[in-house]
């Protein structure tokens, strides 16, 4: 995994210390945005692709917590918070609001740079076995392991794309995808303006497959501003 390189989001007022976090995870090799605010670190996650975000707890407007919170509600991606604050109840918080991990400042940067990849590790390890479980939603099965997508016990006849794009909806249990996210992850390239159109074309063919089937369920619900997500 090492030889990818891995893209951090740091978010921190205090910009010495944000810059700080952020060259050091540079020079292990990893890419890092740096973003001083809450609300600049939202619209940087939101718009950007991230394999692990660092907090700060402390910051004006959307503080830390909020700020974990809309990302786990949107996403798996593993965050740690760095924190001046050292009390049992802050890491108790931090982590219920879905932090994979705290880290005290001052930190030893050894340390953090271990820590990040100990994360990046386990959720690397997470999506590998989740990618390779056979995946089900009212009556639609999804088999990564064999390529074979059924609804109702009907092969469907999908391309390597549909498949993969279908794959990625199920597996998200019903958060909605990106379509930015959707895009890099089915076509392993960057997201580009033109790529939205592509991956409304392979949605609109892949709900045809689907209804040619079942006519009287709606598997694929767009979610106007953020992607789509599988029906509940």
């Amino acid at each position: 995994m090492e030889d990818v390189r891995q893209d951090i989001l740091v978010v921190d007022d205090d910009a010495a210390i944000a810059e700080l976090v952020a060259d050091t995870l540079r020079h292990a090799g990893m890419g890092a945005l740096v973003r001083f605010d809450g609300e600049s670190g939202w619209e940087a996650f939101r718009d950007g692709s991230f394999d692990l975000v660092v907090l700060d707890i402390m910051m004006p407007g959307l503080d830390g917590f909020e700020l974990c919170a809309r990302i786990r509600r949107a996403s798996r991606v593993p965050v740690i918070f760095l924190s001046a604050k050292d009390e049992e109840s802050d890491k108790v918080l931090g982590l219920m609001t879905g932090a994979d991990d705290y880290v005290v400042k001052p930190f030893m940067p050894r340390e953090l740079v271990a820590r990040v990849r100990s994360c990046l590790r386990r959720a690397s390890y997470a999506r590998e076995e989740a990618a390779s479980a056979p995946l089900a939603c009212r009556g639609l099965e999804v088999d990564p392991r064999t390529r074979v997508a059924r609804l109702h016990g009907i092969a469907l006849a999908l391309t390597p794309k549909e498949f993969d794009m279908l794959a990625m909806l199920l597996g998200a249990q019903g958060r909605p995808v990106g379509t930015r996210e959707l895009y890099e992850g089915v076509w392993r390239e960057d997201f580009l303006p033109a790529s939205a159109n592509s991956v409304m074309v392979h949605i609109r063919h892949l709900r045809a497959k689907l209804a040619a089937v079942d006519s009287d369920q709606v598997f694929i619900e767009t979610m106007w501003g953020v992607g789509y997500k599988i029906a509940p």
